[in-house]
């Protein structure tokens, strides 16, 4: 499945999840990195039923929407992360353990042996997705580096071997996904950011080994985080990026719009595709599609448009529904803007 045509718009994975699923409230505190089934509104014999139908939901307004490569807007999901980290062998998160973050002490999963991936996580979300659209279909995982940042390492003693086990599981999750129907496969990697010099050391070797002999083509996804628990300030440019162009990864996914980032990075990408962030999802203001094409446009000064993927900055998951579906709308229609104008 392939488009034929320039700037193809995307999602970079999260969807809001309904008020009727989950409670926001609770979830606007904190992004879990261990369980957090108290979120969850729907008893658990009837959850799942109520995922998938707010799954649809989701998909069917990316669709409304105009987006072209979509995903099943991670409904199912607690975050981005724990979800695939708490079901790996090796795992325990009751009690959990701890790490320092920009955030303070956070709870974590604990490491207590060999990290093993001994059953699909994420593949019946695939084939979800898979049937219930026509469009490409894009699933995310949580990259090895940023599992690794976000567990207590009581038994490896070592981080860059830790990332390492936590890559051969995403590779091994990545090509179930591939065969339940991935277009797209997405690694999520933004505590690159958190640890630069870890990164440089070894964020590319381990993103590598998650990403090989995948033949659908692959994202790597780095932010600053959620606008909607990241207050403050985000910074102007990316302390490890550069150093992504070196990566398998088909794509690099950099969020834009909100910290204005200089774009005169995208530069330092090539050759790699650039899924680049146009939604400002710190602003509760719906951009106008011309506010969308002008940012669409102040990136094609540095890519040319066969290397361009507008997106939003980053999961849209603490939005309200209407503000993310009025978003993505004009995501769809900026970017038709542009494509007009070349030809």
């Amino acid at each position: 499945m392939a488009i034929n045509y320039l700037l193809p718009t995307t999602v970079v994975g999260s969807y809001p999840q309904p008020d009727w699923l989950v409670d926001r409230a609770l979830l606007s505190k904190v992004v879990p990195r261990i369980r957090m089934s108290e979120i969850w509104r729907i008893p658990a014999p009837f959850l799942e039923q109520a995922q998938d139908d707010a799954t649809i939901v989701a998909i069917r307004d990316m669709e409304r929407a105009g987006i072209d490569i979509i995903t099943d807007g991670e409904i199912r999901r607690e975050s981005y992360s724990n979800r695939f980290a708490t079901e790996l062998e090796g795992i325990e998160i009751d009690p959990p353990g701890f790490v320092e973050a920009r955030s303070g002490r956070t709870a974590v999963p604990r490491v207590v042996g060999k990290i093993r991936r001994t059953r699909p996580v994420e593949v019946d979300d695939m084939k979800f997705l898979r049937r219930t659209t026509d469009r490409i279909a894009k699933i995310t995982l949580p990259g090895p580096f940023t599992m690794g940042q976000q567990a207590q390492d009581n038994y490896y003693k070592d981080d860059e071997a830790l990332a390492m086990a936590m890559a051969e599981a995403v590779n091994a999750e990545a090509h179930g996904l591939v065969k339940a129907g991935a277009d797209v496969i997405q690694l999520d990697e933004p505590w690159v950011r958190n640890n630069p010099e870890a990164a440089k050391r070894y964020a590319v070797k381990v993103i590598n080994r998650a990403l090989r002999d995948i033949t659908v083509p692959t994202v790597v996804h780095i932010c600053f985080g959620y606008a909607a628990v990241v207050h403050g300030s985000k910074p102007t440019g990316y302390a490890f990026l550069a150093e992504l162009a070196d990566c398998a990864a088909e794509t690099l996914s950099i969020e834009a719009a909100q910290p204005k980032l200089d774009l005169g990075v995208l530069k330092d990408l090539a050759p790699k595709k650039v899924m680049l962030g146009v939604l400002d999802l710190g602003d509760r203001k719906i951009e106008s599609a011309k506010l969308v094409a002008e940012r669409i446009r102040a990136g094609l000064k540095y890519l040319p448009a066969d290397r361009l993927i507008p997106a939003p900055d980053c999961g849209m998951k603490y939005l309200p529904r209407e503000i993310a579906f009025g978003k993505l709308k004009a995501l769809s229609d900026g970017a038709a803007i542009v494509r007009k104008e070349l030809g």
